[in-house]
């Protein structure tokens, strides 16, 4: 019989592990998980980091502003568990500027990324484990061209990478570490295993161009630091079905193949053929009767018999009206759509509701920018109960780029007080305490004021009428659908990347999003004889009923020039990628 061994490289995670016994912990839990087959030993090796965070000195105020940078989207985002969290012991709160300092410090990176390059080209693993920081350590050095080299490239090409208690999937770490986009790396298989209880920035990670990635579901829920220890990832019952026996079996099924002398095959993905699904939102009955629309559930209907009469099969389409369509109704329901996407899926989200702009709290703790948000049911102007870029942009940053998704707002976010008997607006005005926080005081004037809020990256693009269709006119404004918040390179290192061809030039996904009615304008309600319908939605659906060929850009056009010909002042906007604009959208009558 031949025997094998599989080397195993561990790189740690967060804190100084120089003087723990993790070397010894490791292997104990991997071994007490794997399964015990005689002619197949596990060798360990270890890479440390430590010495390169030895004289970097982290304050407290550093620590805060790090807090506030990897949890104000990441523990919003669908797939956690939402909230802030208060109950950080300091060691975590300490770990997060460690983390913020490695990711800003292009010298960290690459002092530690050759680290690890040397450390797989002398061990040459079959398996590399990388917990915490060491994944993001990890990846960075995975991804980048150095890892191109022959030697490596060979080598990674035949290791298993598992990732385990990973900061990679946070919003602040996608958006200054990977340009917004998580990239597929060049190793056999990739198992990211992930603890929704895990409070240490973790988050988790879709990748759906990547057939050898998988995310596994590790949940375990400990008092204290314990969840986000190593061993209880690397020993859980879930790790060993999905992870320590797949990867048993390979190694034994090779050794038998090679025994044997008999090329190992590979059953041929088989193709699958192209998927529409469309998910659609309508809210009438908001709780508070001041705010109680007309048209919205009748647009559902109106766009679910567009899309089924241009051929979208009716099981492909779900709806959620009125007091289903809560927070959580309609973000499980977004990854439903979202599931599973491939090249050249054809997927539709229309809202129809209020939307509202909401003044948020920044890194020094104080009120600097707005957020777009769509209304649900049970919102409370909390981040926790409404539907803002925050909460899905990771369910759609990752999307193949070949696939179609459309996104159709019929709301506004500038507010508005409709007038009994007049056109009614789909937009709600913020409480006071809200309001203000977007005023102060002038001591001259002796009036109330707006606040000057701070530009978001003001360094995205020269181009001022792209800015203001990411970031707002006031510039501070994070806009539904444009995942903006992973856009955080800035425009010269852009083109450098552009030039370079550099995959990451790419950056997130970027959806069709088209939107009734311009940034600081009313979406209206229109009455069609008896029967209240969103103005925007009536004229859309109405083109796409007549049209036999239409483009994205000509469906807005001719939209708005319907609404402007019926006295309404809403000029419907587009936004997405050039070329996609300029394709005929493929539910038409035609």
């Amino acid at each position: 019989m031949v025997d094998r061994t599989l080397k195993i490289l561990g790189v740690h995670g967060l804190g100084d592990h120089r003087n723990s016994d993790w070397q010894s912990k490791w292997p104990a839990a991997v071994r007490a998980a794997f399964p015990v087959i005689d002619s197949l030993t596990l060798d360990f090796d270890f890479v440390t980091y430590d010495d390169i965070f030895d004289s970097t000195d982290i304050s407290w105020l550093d620590s805060a502003a790090a807090v506030w940078k990897l949890t104000k989207s990441g523990i919003s985002s669908i797939g956690r568990p939402r909230g802030v969290l208060s109950d950080l012991s300091d060691k975590i709160k300490w770990s997060a500027g460690y983390v913020v300092a490695w990711v800003e410090d292009e010298d960290f990176k690459r002092r530690s990324r050759q680290r690890i390059l040397d450390a797989v080209a002398a061990q040459q693993p079959d398996i590399i484990l990388a917990h915490s920081l060491g994944s993001l350590v990890t990846y960075n050095a995975f991804s980048h061209a150095d890892a191109q080299q022959a030697e490596i490239k060979d080598q990674l090409a035949k290791a298993d990478y598992i990732t385990f208690g990973s900061q990679i999937g946070n919003p602040f770490v996608i958006s200054n570490l990977t340009n917004g986009r998580i990239l597929p790396l060049g190793v056999r298989n990739w198992r990211h295993l992930y603890n929704a209880y895990d409070d240490v920035f973790t988050a988790p990670i879709r990748l759906p161009e990547m057939p050898t990635f998988r995310q596994t579901e590790t949940p375990f829920d400990i008092d204290g630091f314990g969840d986000h220890a190593p061993e209880s990832y690397l020993g859980h019952r879930a790790t060993i079905e999905n992870v320590w026996k797949p990867i048993a079996a390979a190694a034994t099924g090779s050794m038998a193949q090679r025994r044997a002398r008999v090329p190992l095959k590979k059953t041929p993905a088989q193709p699958r053929k192209k998927m529409q699904k469309a998910l659609l939102v309508g809210i009438n009955d908001y709780p508070d009767p001041a705010q109680r629309l007309e048209g919205c559930v009748n647009d559902v209907f109106t766009m679910s018999a567009v899309l089924q009469g241009c051929g979208m099969p009716a099981e492909a389409i779900r709806v959620c009206l009125n007091e289903r369509a809560t927070t959580d109704g309609i973000l499980s329901r977004l990854q439903w759509l979202l599931d599973d996407p491939r090249p050249g899926d054809e997927l539709v989200f229309y809202y129809s509701g209020h939307g509202a702009r909401v003044p948020e709290y920044g890194v020094d703790f104080e009120p600097d920018h707005h957020v777009e948000t769509l209304v649900p049911w049970d919102f409370d102007w909390t981040p926790e109960r409404w539907i803002a870029d925050d909460q899905i942009f990771n369910l759609y940053s990752q999307l193949p780029y070949d696939t179609r998704l459309v996104m159709i707002f019929d709301c506004c976010h500038s507010g508005g007080i409709h007038r009994d008997g007049g056109a009614r607006p789909r937009g709600i005005v913020p409480p006071d305490d809200i309001r203000h926080r977007e005023l102060k005081w002038d001591r001259e004037a002796r009036m109330w004021v707006r606040r000057d809020f701070s530009r978001i990256n003001k360094d995205f693009t020269p181009n001022k009428t792209l800015a203001v269709d990411y970031f707002g006119t006031d510039g501070a404004t994070q806009r539904m659908g444009r995942a903006s918040m992973l856009r955080g390179i800035k425009a010269a290192e852009y083109e450098k990347l552009k030039k370079a061809q550099d995959p990451s030039a790419l950056g997130p996904y970027l959806p069709v999003i088209i939107e009734a009615c311009s940034e600081d304008e009313f979406s209206y309600e229109y009455r069609h004889g008896a029967t209240s319908h969103g103005a925007f939605t009536f004229s859309l659906a109405s083109i796409l009923e007549r049209s036999k060929a239409i483009s994205f850009e000509d469906l807005v056009k001719a939209t708005g020039k319907q609404l402007q010909e019926l006295g309404y002042a809403q000029k419907p906007a587009i936004l997405g990628p050039g070329s996609i604009l300029k394709y005929n959208v493929p539910w038409t009558a035609g």
